[in-house]
């Protein structure tokens, strides 16, 4: 009896000493062996081998508890203020701030899904309708270009008649303009990679375009930068629509350009006008760094074809009432900028 008493002790004792090592080590847990007490037992005290592994269990416990709390205590002491909004607690190393429109493999190295990366980007918002249209329009583009079509009238598959459809990327929501489609899918994080954003129509005439010389720098020869519009339409020949301005039928933005851009898009304008007219304020000087690309010259055809979209109402026609909402967006869309900016300049204490 004296022998399994003594032998039980410094069982114990032997215990306590590892436990307190391993405290002091900082090791896990899972390296501590464990004990097999099945050959223990006390008949005459009642002290059974179950009550020794409870014992055991409950003393294994506590140490993981203990461990564990220090590793999230280790890991609460990440703040990385330089980490996107939201990710501060995350090890930089981690965190992946942008993203692309790539196309990768399902199998393989991720390393090796990419053969190229597409340098430009260009978004068509479509209707099945003018397929032979978009047809030509995307067979002018290289495969230096992610072709991405937006639907907006909700039929995808048919346009896999065309072999470079099924190499391009397809967003469908019906009844949605392209700037409602920009602003949610072309965030300037996910776009990053792109040198240039092409955002443009469906109805375009491309016969005289060319894709790859329309992304290349020239000289002053080839823009135009200010232009001669109608008497008393211009108070300033430096400012729209006589210069820092192009219609948003056919915009191409560099990657700069086009992050400030976005944060101007307003969730609910879904429309877009009078977005050229404020494109300047984000490019300065305006009239210098906005113009249009003489050579690469292209056709608006004007096919009303998204205004059918609209719905009849108060006995007018669905473009009807298209139209006036576009023309409500823009004024809505002036106040609000002229509202922003006095707001501002108050702020600050600027009275002019």
């Amino acid at each position: 009896m004296r022998l399994i008493v003594t032998t039980f002790v410094g069982i114990v004792f032997g215990f306590l000493i590892g436990l307190s090592l391993t405290k002091k080590l900082n090791l896990p847990s899972s390296l501590v062996p464990s004990l097999d007490l099945s050959y223990i037992e006390d008949k005459n005290t009642g002290r059974s081998t179950q009550t020794l592994l409870n014992v055991w269990s409950s003393i294994r416990r506590n140490a993981t508890s203990s461990s564990q709390a220090q590793s999230s205590n280790h890991t609460s002491k990440i703040w990385a203020p330089s980490n996107p909004r939201g990710a501060e607690r995350l090890p930089p190393g981690i965190v992946e701030a942008e993203s692309d429109l790539y196309l990768r493999r399902l199998w393989g190295k991720p390393s090796e899904d990419l053969t190229s990366k597409p340098k430009y980007l260009v978004t068509f918002t479509v209707s099945y309708d003018q397929k032979k249209n978009i047809d030509a329009a995307v067979k002018k583009f290289s495969e230096n270009f992610t072709i991405l079509l937006f639907h907006y009238d909700g039929r995808t598959t048919e346009w896999d008649e065309f072999e470079w459809s099924k190499r391009a990327i397809h967003v469908s929501a019906r009844k949605q303009t392209k700037w409602w489609y920009a602003k949610r899918f072309l965030h300037p994080d996910i776009v990053a990679p792109y040198d240039y954003i092409f955002i443009w129509d469906e109805d375009l005439g491309v016969e005289h375009f060319n894709a790859e010389a329309m992304t290349k720098r020239r000289g002053d020869r080839e823009v135009h930068k200010e232009t001669e519009e109608k008497p008393g339409w211009c108070s300033d020949p430096r400012v729209p629509p006589c210069a820092a301005f192009v219609e948003i039928m056919a915009p191409v933005f560099s990657r700069n350009a086009w992050r400030c851009v976005w944060h101007m898009i307003q969730n609910d304008l879904v429309h877009g006008w009078g977005l050229d007219f404020a494109l300047r304020k984000c490019v300065d000087p305006a009239h210098d760094k906005i113009g249009v690309v003489d050579s690469q010259w292209i056709i608006h055809q004007g096919v009303p074809s998204l205004g059918n979209q609209g719905e009849s109402h108060n006995g007018k026609t669905p473009w009807q009432g298209v139209r006036e909402r576009c023309r409500k967006e823009w004024t809505m869309f002036q106040s609000r900028l002229t509202s922003a900016e006095n707001a501002y300049y108050k702020s600050i204490g600027y009275v002019n």
